[in-house]
């Protein structure tokens, strides 16, 4: 790892290991859908199952974009740098328009 890549953290670097898990339990839960298609399961019980899905990753993503404002927003802010400070705005409010897509 280079000095620049030890000294930059992300937002997220705290809560890290919670994502992890959380991420991993999706997976999981994908994997079940699989298992419940292949195995001819009632249509309704696997469309729960996706919006059970769908529900943990906006958790994740929400969880992440508050991580990205309270950390590298606010950073870049606090720094002077108003380029830096409306890039890491944009990309904000891009993730939130990705979202609201979604």
């Amino acid at each position: 790892m280079s000095e620049e890549q030890a000294d930059h953290r992300h937002g997220y670097d705290a809560d890290k290991v919670k994502y992890l898990n959380r991420l991993k339990r999706i997976e999981g839960q994908a994997r079940g859908i699989t298992r419940m298609v292949e195995e001819d399961a009632y249509c309704i019980d696997i469309l729960t199952q996706v919006s059970a899905v769908t529900r943990a990753l906006q958790a994740v993503a929400i969880g992440l974009l508050d991580d990205h404002i309270k950390h590298c927003v606010i950073d870049a802010a606090q720094s002077g740098d108003e380029d830096a400070a409306a890039e890491k705005l944009k990309e904000a409010t891009d993730a939130i328009s990705r979202l609201v897509r979604s």
